[in-house]
């Protein structure tokens, strides 16, 4: 597990890192709201008010209707996007299938309003959609005293907890969660046009995205699986403290490494691309700089230990809006469950104080 100390240049290592992928088409963008990847499959994007400013959503030709990837938030501006769309692009066919990779509200947030304005099913994981009705509950979103325990257990002080609880009741964006579904599973095979897409499971991130995937024609709608630029944020919550989310996509890595390296990467984030196991291999090296950083941080500590408070300064050392703490917290817990599981940290753990961290 243990790495020697890399002294290369973060900012250096990512620049590398985007020039050893291929970016062979126009970003969707003005008077080409449309990008063309091959015949029958297609690029938009749909803005989001924040720091992550846009979604990608992709539409597949079906001869007499279409198939959407994914929806953007529930915003008054996603509708007008997608009304655009239709009118200048359906040409009078309809919408016979929302496909979601995954239950976060920019993929997710406009499923229920598609399903009604067009008439069309929605196609989700088991996994994807039952989180997506639990967490549209009135005790999910109401009952925070669980997260706040989990908080304080991760060694949080208390005006910082307050900062994350006050983003609850505030969040803009909550979807009403579709009544109804179309199971999709492991290797299932959506025929669209004259493409059979087969759907390709990855974990962690979320509980059951769903990829999918055309081996004839190498493509690969990655949803938020595989991004070309930031990693995907893979966190441990107060739903499952324990989780051990990290290494579950750690293995969703290698299964992707199955597909061509060939394949037309299409995401939910940045730019379409080519070269997977590149980035494959990119996304697996930054987890385990993350421990190696880790793990120097608990040789300096010693036995006294540390909690998750100090080791998330060290693997996120800049200032944290509370959303991005939120982020943060959990991804840093993601990596601590890791390496306890690994047996290179033991964690001790004592009621009413928050959990520590020292080397095994």
């Amino acid at each position: 597990m243990r790495e020697e100390k890399c002294e290369e240049n973060p900012e250096q290592r990512r620049h590398a890192e985007r020039a050893a992928l291929d970016y062979p088409f126009e970003t969707p963008a003005g008077n080409t709201p449309l990008i063309e990847i091959c015949t029958g499959v297609y690029w938009a994007r749909i803005p989001m008010p924040m720091a992550l400013d846009h979604i990608n959503v992709y539409l597949l030709d079906d001869k007499d209707g279409w198939y959407l990837v994914d929806t953007g938030l529930n915003t008054d501006a996603s509708k007008t996007v997608w009304k655009q769309l239709v009118e200048c692009h359906f040409k009078g066919r309809p919408l016979k299938g929302v496909i979601c990779t995954h239950f976060h509200y920019d993929h997710a947030g406009l499923a229920s309003w598609l399903m009604q304005e067009y008439s069309a099913p929605l196609y989700m994981t088991h996994g994807e959609y039952f989180t997506m009705r639990a967490l549209a509950s009135s005790a999910a979103v109401n009952d925070r005293q669980c997260q706040r325990d989990f908080l304080h257990q991760a060694g949080m002080p208390v005006a910082a907890v307050d900062k994350i609880m006050g983003l609850y009741g505030n969040d803009p964006f909550i979807p009403e969660f579709p009544r109804r579904y179309i199971r999709i599973r492991q290797d299932d095979e959506l025929v669209i046009g004259e493409r059979r897409w087969r759907i390709v499971i990855g974990e962690g991130h979320s509980p059951e995205h769903a990829c999918l995937y055309c081996e004839k024609d190498a493509l690969l709608i990655s949803g938020d699986q595989v991004l070309p630029s930031i990693s995907s944020n893979v966190l441990v919550s107060d739903v499952e403290p324990d989780a051990n989310p990290l290494r579950n996509w750690l293995r969703s890595l290698e299964r992707l490494r199955q597909l061509s390296p060939d394949c037309i990467v299409m995401p939910a984030h940045g730019q379409v691309f080519t070269g997977l196991h590149t980035r494959l291999q990119q996304l697996s090296a930054h987890h385990y700089r993350q421990f190696g950083v880790l793990e120097r941080f608990a040789a300096e500590a010693g036995v006294s230990g540390f909690t998750a408070w100090d080791a998330m300064h060290i693997l996120f050392p800049r200032e944290l809006k509370p959303m991005d703490m939120m982020l943060a917290i959990g991804e840093t817990l993601s990596h601590l469950n890791y390496l306890v599981d690994a047996d290179v940290f033991v964690r001790r753990r004592v009621a009413g104080q928050p959990d520590r961290y020292r080397l095994a």
